[in-house]
């Protein structure tokens, strides 16, 4: 990097806090913190939704893939994550908005207790806060990693400053601060991914390598199949499987985005045109990744470097900047995003249940505790990222892959089949055993049987069966012990309503104390 690099990456830095500092003038309440008050555009809303999933992984660990094993990179990843979000566009995304503008909540898991209980929602939203801790912890160390490469700064002042920066516009801004500095940066994206699609396509020009020709070249040899080595049919199913309920909501800072619009079929319309940016969009961002064995020479033998060392090679300063922005731009996107749904979990769920005093918070004090517990949540977050072992790469994508996909399920089942008419006879026991059954499952196939079979257990089995049996303990406890009732009944009926104009979207009352449940409309 030189000068013109660290002017780009600094200005950046500088728009972040900017747009932080002008959404603090749309935050006056809880809900319009967590929740935009249900006044967030649908475009708006779909360009955040797609721009809440990415991180820095995408360009180590993802483009490691992409280097070793060519285009099931997006086939196994991308590719079920539009078609997750596009199902769930009419089965979750409507639902969920429901939840604020019916039930006037403002956290994903709010209703839950009075859909199950309040044990239920303690175990979902304690289970969440923790994972959400280690996968954005996981996120931080990617970032830091790629700015001690670029700019020589420690792992651990990467961090801080990361995690600083991210703080302030967040925790001053809200939902409405993470959404328009996605916005800026789903732009920068924009302009960075193209430059470097370009740039790789004038270097194949020069070594006279045309696109066709490219893929019969030795270096890209298997590299055009789309399912190969330990991303075959049966990982592709299971991480589809896993996508539909972690990208709907089942990883909270998703579902935040839904019940930002105005009613169910705004909610509809964003999850279809995040899908669509899903499905094209990474095309552009992984033809380099894809190309890269013609053009480096990775130095870390999973090729998780091997677009870093691209950006270097390929792109004039300035444009390296930019590049190295939108590093910064997916994963400070995806973070924020993390630690407005885990504040809004705090201070809707869990203080409320510990603390009565958290029960008479009023509007200035529930917006106090709410911007405290994102600065909480960041800091927890970021000590996690400083324990990573090493800066290969190798342990984050684990955790992201591993332990985000095979822990989600879990707490997904009951969140989001909760909201379904067809599941109404789960409740608070089908709900438990499913969630602690799952996490029992994710223990035994990661690590006691792993390690007694030769090669450990492969990984979309890791991923997968966890989810599966919370899945069929959820369905099949719901059948032998049936416990929906009238009030559980009537939740599940105001959700399940398509008739917005019925129930207009209305903000949850400032006057509300935040703990107090209203899930049943009273």
């Amino acid at each position: 990097m030189n000068s013109l690099d660290w002017v780009v990456l600094i200005a950046y830095f500088g728009v972040m806090v900017a747009i932080g500092v002008w959404s603090h003038k749309r935050v006056d309440n809880v809900s319009d913190f967590f929740t935009a008050g249900g006044k967030m555009p649908w475009w708006l809303s779909g360009i955040s939704h797609h721009m809440s999933g990415y991180s820095a992984v995408m360009f180590t660990g993802y483009a490691g893939i992409a280097y070793t094993y060519g285009v099931t990179s997006f086939v196994t990843w991308s590719f079920p994550i539009a078609l997750g979000i596009a199902i769930g566009a009419r089965l979750f995304a409507p639902r969920i908005n429901r939840l604020r503008s019916r039930l006037h909540v403002a956290s994903p898991l709010e209703y839950l207790k009075n859909r199950y209980n309040l044990g239920t929602q303690q175990a979902l939203a304690w289970s969440g806060m923790l994972l959400k801790i280690v996968d954005v912890g996981a996120k931080w160390a990617a970032i830091a990693t790629l700015l001690s490469v670029f700019t020589g700064v420690s792992l651990n002042q990467g961090i801080l400053i990361t995690g600083a920066i991210t703080a302030v516009y967040c925790t001053i801004g809200g939902l409405w601060a993470d959404a328009l500095t996605e916005l800026g940066q789903f732009v920068i994206q924009l302009l960075a991914g193209v430059a470097m699609f370009v740039a790789v396509l004038m270097e194949l020009a020069n070594k006279n390598i045309g696109f066709l020709e490219a893929w019969s070249r030795p270096e890209l040899e298997g590299h055009g199949k789309p399912l190969v080595g330990p991303y075959g049919t049966v990982f592709l199913l299971a991480f589809l499987f896993i996508k539909l309920f972690e990208y709907n909501g089942g990883m909270l800072n998703q579902a935040q985005r839904y019940m930002a619009t105005s009613s169910g079929h705004e909610a509809k319309r964003s999850a279809y045109l995040s899908a669509a940016l899903w499905l094209i969009w990474p095309v552009v961002l992984f033809f380099p990744m894809w190309m890269s064995p013609l053009l480096v020479d990775a130095q870390k033998p999973d090729g998780s470097d091997s677009y870093g060392l691209m950006t270097e090679q390929l792109l004039p300063h300035g444009l390296l900047g930019l590049v190295i922005v939108g590093f910064f731009s997916h994963t400070m996107a995806m973070c924020s995003s993390d630690a407005n749904a885990i504040a809004a979990v705090f201070t809707r769920d869990v203080a409320p249940a510990l603390s009565s005093k958290a029960r008479q918070w009023g509007p200035r004090a529930g917006l106090v505790a709410a911007r405290l517990t994102t600065v909480i949540f960041l800091a927890l977050s970021m000590a996690v990222a400083t324990q990573v072992n090493s800066p290969t790469f190798k342990d984050i994508i684990t955790v992201v892959i591993k332990w985000v996909a095979g822990l989600m399920g879990p707490i997904a089942i009951p969140m989001m089949l909760g909201l379904l008419r067809q599941f109404r006879r789960s409740g608070p026991t089908a709900a438990l055993t499913s969630w602690g059954m799952g996490l029992l499952a994710f223990w035994l196939v990661n690590y006691p049987i792993s390690w007694s079979i030769e090669g450990g257990v492969p990984l979309q089995y890791q991923v997968s069966i966890p989810l599966a049996v919370s899945l069929v303990l959820y369905i099949l406890i719901g059948f032998i012990k049936p416990e929906d009732t009238p009030e559980r009944d009537a939740i599940i009926a105001r959700i399940n309503s398509d008739d917005d104009g019925a129930a207009a979207a209305v903000p949850a009352p400032a006057s509300a104390p935040a703990g107090q449940s209203s899930a049943t409309g009273n």
